[in-house]
């Protein structure tokens, strides 16, 4: 049974105390990255996992390209779109596309939390590319979108995972571009639609939104992105990680299962199952719509409480997968930074003392509050579950900072 929604009225606000609910969450892990196992997983997920051996031995490879093709097949990815298993998790993935297709042309680079300005300090500070431009916006907002020119390159994320924010669409990325569209999706891809024809270069990691395991990427190349690889030298010396072309041209074998480094077979059939278990719920529209359900809860207490927001200020971009609050109430927001971070730090260690929350604070260089995850692999019925917790943690240290 789900717990009811506590939603704070102008009727109660003032006669509220700390009194703690009675329900906690079954599964209370709600951080962003690692993200929360698939309903139902145990150890026992990973016993066919093919390790001892080595991954480019003929199972070891069909483990691999098995991630590949699920992967295609629940994100209805084109079949002339070439995907590969990469390195370093979704940062490994982006620089990748970074060092190995930039300098063919100028670059747009969008930037409205901490990641996306990650790629701005590459393409600015250790690229060093001539001429390009960044158009940058502060946590809670989108940069003007129709600013850019498409015939540059144009680098943003989908989902802006330490603030919240997403693009609502892929209206604004033109047809007949002649740059590509480079597109950070590590918290969109499975719970979000992707408008592949709108994109070049899409990247992802396991360990978000299908709860899988991190330091594995993966990377998804348009035939334009192909055309560009195979056509365009970078001016500077790629990484051996970071290369997907050799003197023949397309490695090919990259994009068949044969990784660049040696990957975790445990994690790979950690993957498989998370796939499998994906396709099982409905696929991608199934997947969606769990992390929709789990939005909604949020949505509504939020909508209902007086002392938490979303950081995202227009709805058609408020993220729902990695959902970013910020504290409203003058008794927080008329302290200085220091002290409303240790008052978020302060509710945590309560949450997760009761075992009602753990890893909800806010990324460390957004604005302090809270950061729900409500991808795929959380239950609605727990997110239920939680926001009652988080009137009592907000309550409780009100009451002591008073006392």
């Amino acid at each position: 049974m789900s717990a009811p929604i506590h939603r704070s009225t102008s009727s109660d606000r003032d006669t509220m105390t700390a009194e703690k609910p009675l329900i906690r969450p079954l599964r209370p892990s709600f951080s962003s990255g690692p993200c929360v196992k698939r309903p139902g997983w145990t150890l026992a997920a990973l016993g066919d996992a093919f390790i001892g051996r080595s991954h480019r031995a003929p199972h070891g490879l069909a483990k691999l390209k098995e991630v590949i093709d699920l992967s295609r097949a629940v994100l209805g990815v084109p079949d002339d779109y070439r995907i590969a298993i990469v390195p370093g998790s979704d940062t490994g993935a982006v620089e990748m596309a970074l060092w190995s297709l930039l300098g063919d042309r100028i670059v747009d680079c969008l930037a409205w939390e901490t990641f996306g300005q990650s790629w701005v300090t590459d393409v600015d500070s250790v690229l060093k590319l001539a001429g390009a431009r960044t158009f940058v916006a502060p946590f809670g907002s989108l940069p003007d979108l129709n600013a850019v020119s498409w015939d540059h390159d144009v680098v943003f994320t989908w989902n802006g995972t330490s603030g919240g924010v997403r693009v609502p669409d892929g209206d604004w990325i033109a047809d007949d571009r002649s740059g590509l569209s480079i597109c950070d999706a590590t918290s969109a891809a499975f719970a979000m639609e992707l408008p592949w024809p709108k994109l070049d270069v899409t990247t992802w990691s396991w360990q978000k939104v299908l709860g899988g395991e991190a330091a594995h990427g993966m990377i998804v190349l348009s035939p334009r992105a192909v055309e560009r690889l195979e056509r365009h030298a970078p001016s500077w010396p790629v990484p051996k990680l970071f290369r997907m072309t050799n003197k023949a041209g397309l490695i090919e074998d990259l994009f068949a299962g044969s990784t660049i480094n040696t990957p975790s077979m445990l994690c790979v059939e950690d993957q498989i199952d998370a796939l499998r278990w994906a396709a099982s719920v409905g696929g991608l529209p199934g997947l969606i719509a769990r992390s929709m359900a789990s939005f909604d809860v949020l949505a509504r207490w939020i909508d209902g409480s007086h002392w938490a927001a979303f950081l995202a200020e227009d709805p058609v971009t408020r993220s729902n997968t990695s959902v970013c609050m910020k504290i409203v109430d003058p008794w927080f927001t008329m302290q200085p930074p220091a002290t409303q971070w240790a008052r978020v730090r302060r509710m945590c260690a309560l949450l997760e003392q009761e075992e009602a929350a753990f890893d909800v604070a806010a990324y460390r260089d957004a604005p302090p509050g809270f950061r729900i995850w409500c991808g795929a692999t959380v239950d609605a019925a727990d997110v239920a579950a939680l926001t009652p917790w988080l009137d009592w943690a907000y309550e409780t240290v009100k009451q002591e900072s008073s006392e």
